[in-house]
């Protein structure tokens, strides 16, 4: 690969979501000082077809600029394994038969830029790999990963959670939250990108060994019942999606959604941003058939998971309301000047003590996660949030 060696207290992960610009890639490159980048050639959304390895090459070439420079980009041959989204079309779960670089219907992979100095093949470096990859112990305190923020307060925060705290956290909350059992099939539709898709699609499912659906795609193609197709033909029974997606969802009316069997679900979820109330009467009395819990999450990148949210069949549900605090979670709700809103009232919603998931620094300036977290309340984390009671 390249002859690259990473020793183990050089080894960070930063995840960067595959819809950013190569401005936006760049930008993250140089600040997490990455040497390898992982890529597909390719992907479909929904019609469009993304060349994210033209991406990455552009986003290369302005880290080169600057003075850093990236030593191998590894490349995931994605598209060979997929048809063009028209011979989708006779599946609303989405399955396609493309093989080879061909589809079904004559889709040809377009051709991939290429540097031969830096560039390699996913499949070449696994085919001459061990059988067996030994895992590597870890310390409890070493970076798991740095996940970039969306910068909507200025330069994008590098958030670096830790190997052991996310770890518990991200299993515990998921366990709980949604009640999981063996013989449950869970699906979260979120972009592995986000937080959400880190701790909800692949460490806390992962962790415990949970039978989890890994989904491409959007919920409006090939058909606009794609979710509840998918739902039905894998017999779904934890279903975690975000209110715009529901929102979206039920312009289309009640019958695309009535026409598929969804008795097994038997928790659903929301995430990503406060759900109002008509949608959710909506995602509990018509996808939920009135019987399932809600489980109506807040949380951020920095907390690394659900911070308040019910518990399946413990917690009362209120429409739009997060609920109660997770284990060990302390919240207050402190007015502009950091005094205490007692009864009923609104105010910045902040927490009083660690938790386990939470994020440690923020890569390469702690000085700033000081002053964007802890500062303007001394003693609590701030949200950043706005909260009533």
């Amino acid at each position: 690969m390249k002859s690259i060696k990473l020793r183990d207290s050089d080894y960070k992960l930063s995840y960067v979501f595959g819809g950013y610009s190569s401005d936006s890639l760049a930008e993250r490159i140089m600040d997490s000082k990455a040497k390898v980048l992982i890529t597909t050639d390719g992907v479909w959304r929904g019609e469009k077809l993304l060349i994210l390895k033209s991406i990455c090459d552009e986003a290369l070439k302005k880290v080169k600029k600057n003075s850093h420079e990236v030593e191998c980009c590894i490349v995931v041959a994605h598209l060979r394994r997929l048809s063009s989204p028209q011979s989708a079309k006779s599946d609303s779960t989405g399955k396609t038969n493309g093989v080879n670089g061909t589809s079904d219907n004559g889709f040809d992979i377009p051709e991939i830029p290429w540097d031969d100095d830096r560039d390699c093949w996913w499949h070449d470096e696994v085919e001459d790999a061990e059988d067996k990859c030994y895992p590597v112990w870890m310390n409890a305190e070493d970076p798991l990963f740095i996940l970039y923020t969306s910068g909507s307060t200025g330069k994008p925060k590098g958030v670096l959670h830790t190997t052991a705290g996310y770890l518990i956290y991200a299993a515990t909350t998921f366990k709980y939250v949604f009640d999981y059992h063996p013989s449950d099939v869970y699906w979260c539709t979120a972009d592995v990108g986000w937080i959400t898709g880190h701790t909800y699609v692949v460490y806390g499912p992962l962790a415990n060994g949970a039978t989890s659906i890994i989904f491409e795609g959007t919920p409006f193609y090939p058909e606009n019942d794609r979710y509840w197709a998918v739902i039905d033909k894998y017999k779904v029974t934890q279903f975690y999606t975000a209110p715009t997606a529901i929102r979206s969802l039920m312009k289309f009316g009640d019958d695309l959604v009535k026409k598929h069997d969804l008795s097994t679900l038997k928790v659903l979820g929301s995430v990503g941003e406060p759900i109002n109330a008509e949608a959710w009467l909506w995602f509990y009395n018509l996808v939920g058939h009135g019987k399932c819990s809600i489980s109506d999450t807040f949380w951020q990148t920095e907390t690394g998971g659900h911070v308040i949210t019910p518990l399946p069949g413990a917690t009362p549900m209120k429409p739009g309301s997060a609920s109660f605090p997770f284990f060990g979670v302390l919240p207050e709700i402190l007015d502009e000047d950091g005094h205490l809103v007692e009864g009923e009232g609104e105010g910045y919603l902040v927490f009083r003590q660690p938790w386990p998931g939470m994020m440690r620094t923020l890569y390469g300036n702690h000085q700033r996660f000081q002053s964007t977290y802890f500062d303007k309340f001394h003693g609590y984390y701030c949200t950043g949030d706005v909260s009533w009671f």
